[in-house]
């Protein structure tokens, strides 16, 4: 039986199934910090542009575009929603995949919800399942590529159990999506392909998001896909694929971030808060960074002078000039202010990047990273080997995510918005997804007006 066969009988059989509280609380969890990715990212040119495309391409229908009033079919709601929730690289990622499964699976989760009248529990063993199959394939991969080429796969997931696709159906739907994902191939996917700007495809999420959902729908319409796609040794590792899903619990397992950039990024900057926070580091005292870190964090742009607002985020010399100037808020959320700044620059010029072969090796298990600074009188300062906040192995509390929500939307909504919004998430985390659902189109953003 081809993989995607068994992908669509693990579905059919996982939505059946009662969800154990522990995946319940995760879910949540991961509800909660989406929506605290995507009020920041409401605003970002990205997520505008494609607001502008989908009402001018999908116009009508009854779904929200969160925080902007305004409404869409179910595909153009998932493709709008998906985008606020990739810009600002605010939203989960899973270590194994090497991926942001959140961004994708969540948005379509809900709107396919709100469409059909889904349960709570529904809903959320339906994100549960996304998680599981996305990440399981993902994982599978034998060559890296980035997100939108597997989290189709936990969209169409998502989506099929929700709407209680039969089997045949959704097996058809994982090979359409398969076959029509964004290839990402130039998007960091090794010394074949050199580095790209950052910019507003983010890893192609919200448009394989986009792919996906139209896959569903045409093999509910008849149309057929190429259902041996997985069953390619060379290229996915078969072993486990299908067997293991259920028992993996990929929800529980995600990293959550607390920057607003890729999370290679991430180890630097917290490297060098620490330095700050422990020496009262002055950014003018600083001659020179050296940065200690694994390849992965070297297949980035990392241009010292970025080109845009989204390469920022794809910059370690950039943004740890950033949080030098500025403090740790910096990047909590990033806003168009940190943009063309002469004295980020100026400071970002002085950072260096090398391999260490240790720190790579463990990667990517874990992503780590060391900072050296040297002081204008020539001492120098050296970090531990610093792993980002927000990883699996020590995964931030409830409160903390509140509280990310807080930080990161503080220029975009009110307390009283802020306070709707958290109360909804606690709404949920009960055991009631009306609440949130109201207030996703209700919270309404004077800036996402566009």
């Amino acid at each position: 039986m081809e993989i995607v066969r068994r992908l669509a009988a693990y579905v059919a059989e996982a939505r059946e199934q009662d969800l154990a509280d522990d995946l319940r609380e995760a879910a949540c969890r991961a509800v909660l910090d989406l929506v605290a990715a995507a009020l920041p990212g409401i605003d970002a040119p990205g997520p505008r542009a494609v607001r502008r495309v989908a009402s001018a391409t999908m116009a009508g229908g009854p779904l929200p575009v969160w925080f902007t009033g305004q409404r869409a079919g179910l595909a153009g709601a998932i493709w709008c929603n998906a985008s606020a929730a990739a810009a600002l690289d605010l939203d989960d990622g899973h270590r194994i995949a090497r991926g942001h499964p959140g961004a994708a699976i969540i948005p379509a989760a809900f709107a396919a919800a709100e469409e059909i009248g889904a349960t709570t529990e529904e809903l959320l063993q339906a994100i549960v399942i996304g998680y599981e199959l996305g990440v399981a394939v993902g994982a599978a991969r034998r060559f890296y590529a980035n997100t939108g080429m597997w989290s189709g796969y936990g969209v169409v997931a998502a989506l099929g159990s929700l709407r209680r696709t039969p089997p045949d159906i959704l097996a058809h739907a994982f090979a359409i999506a398969g076959i029509s994902a964004p290839n990402q191939l130039h998007a960091g996917a090794g010394p074949l392909f050199p580095a790209q700007e950052g910019n507003d495809v983010k890893e192609g999420i919200a448009w394989s998001s986009l792919t996906a959902v139209n896959a569903l729908l045409l093999a509910d319409a008849g149309h057929s896909g190429p259902v041996a796609l997985l069953d390619q040794p060379e290229h996915f590792r078969l072993e486990g694929l299908a067997e293991g899903l259920g028992r993996q619990r990929y929800i529980a397992r995600n990293y959550m971030k607390f920057h607003a950039c890729c999370r290679h990024v991430h180890p630097p900057v917290e490297a060098l808060l620490g330095l700050v926070a422990e020496h009262r580091l002055a950014p003018d005292n600083i001659e020179a960074i050296e940065v200690a870190t694994y390849a992965g964090a070297l297949r980035i742009a990392n241009r010292p002078e970025p080109s845009g607002f989204t390469d920022i985020q794809f910059s370690i010399p950039y943004c740890l000039a950033l949080v030098a100037i500025d403090g740790p808020d910096a990047l909590l959320p990033l806003t168009p202010s940190a943009m063309d700044r002469p004295d980020v620059v100026a400071l970002a010029k002085k950072v260096s990047l090398r391999l260490d072969p240790e720190l790579d090796a463990r990667f990517p298990a874990e992503t780590l990273s060391r900072v050296t600074v040297r002081r204008r009188n020539g001492n120098m300062l050296t970090s531990p080997v610093t792993a980002p906040r927000g990883e699996a192995s020590a995964p931030p509390s409830w409160g903390e995510l509140e509280e990310k929500l807080r930080r990161a939307s503080r220029f975009t909504t009110t307390p009283a918005q802020q306070g709707q919004l958290i109360a909804a998430c606690r709404r949920l985390r009960g055991g009631d997804h009306a609440p949130l659902l109201e207030a996703l189109t209700t919270v309404t953003l004077d800036s996402a007006s566009g």
